[in-house]
């Protein structure tokens, strides 16, 4: 049995306002609680997680596809901003109240701006991306990095030219070669292998604008309110994760009030779909109690 991955039980587009569309897939029961996911670098709505518990949570999870990614209708030089509208559009338009959300890698900054705009409940961080632009981490990046870093805060527009040369097989590619044993034990296990091929290549089927511009946005700087956050949050990083936070979000867990950080051990980025039970059932209890 897979317990990492299922295919969507539910999948389809809304057409927001103004004429665009956005993707999404669901899993789990059709009146459970809505649960938001906004997945990783260069996924579509496909990937998703936690498909073995869902039923007994009472979990609806709905992923959506970020502008220019897999069935979402691109839109150039949107910000964090642009997608709290779209989440709260796609929220009124699907019937989903105020709803829970998780954030993955580099889809962590992009749910960061929904619970700083109180669009969402609660919010479950799981191996998110961090500012990576903040000082206090210049001298701990690698050189390259920091060099993208710089070129996506000094020049963004260079930088998004810079990112649109990658592609799905770039990705996996770098993703496979950067993480720890761990995770390659989830990542190369052939149902999943399958479906995060399948979920990169839906995301670059437009090309990679959309992939560039959400790169540009994460290895920026933020302007997110992050001090301003009143909804629970909890960050899950796993203890051999290296690669999604330098400091495995301590200090990201530091600016935003009353933030819960777990710190797994003997687990590395794979934590969204390792723990997915413990990460649900957690965000469902923080909800629940606010």
């Amino acid at each position: 049995m897979n317990l990492y991955v299922i295919d969507p039980v539910r999948i389809g587009t809304e057409q927001l306002p103004g004429g665009r569309s956005l993707g999404w897939a669901e899993w789990g029961p059709a009146d459970g609680v809505p649960v938001l996911f906004s997945p990783g670098a260069a996924t579509s709505r496909h990937l998703g997680f936690g498909g073995e518990v869902l039923d007994a949570l009472g979990v609806r999870l709905i992923s959506v596809d970020r502008p220019g990614l897999g069935a979402s209708s691109p839109r150039p030089g949107r910000t964090f901003d642009d997608f709290v509208d779209d989440v709260r559009a796609f929220a009124g338009l699907r019937g989903l109240g105020r709803p829970l959300m998780v954030g993955n890698s580099q889809g962590a900054p992009f749910a960061l701006a929904c619970a700083a705009a109180g669009a969402v409940r609660a919010l479950a961080v799981v191996s998110g991306g961090d500012e990576i632009a903040e000082p206090r981490f210049a001298d701990a990046l690698p050189g390259e990095l920091r060099r993208l870093v710089d070129l996506a805060v000094l020049d963004p527009a260079a930088a998004e030219q810079a990112f649109a040369g990658f592609g799905s097989q770039a990705m996996w590619d770098m993703v496979m070669s950067g993480s720890p044993e761990c995770d390659l034990a989830v990542y190369q296990q052939p149902a999943f292998a399958a479906a995060y091929r399948r979920a990169l290549d839906e995301a670059f089927a437009q090309g990679a604008a959309g992939y560039a511009r959400d790169t540009v946005l994460a290895m920026g700087r933020w302007g997110i309110g992050l001090a301003d956050i009143a909804v629970p949050v909890d960050l899950w990083y796993g203890e051999k994760d290296s690669g999604h936070s330098p400091d495995q979000g301590a200090g990201l867990a530091m600016r935003i009030p009353g933030a819960v950080r777990h710190l797994v051990p003997e687990a590395g980025g794979a934590v969204l779909w390792t723990h997915a039970g413990q990460v649900l059932s957690t965000l469902l209890e923080r909800a629940a109690a606010a």
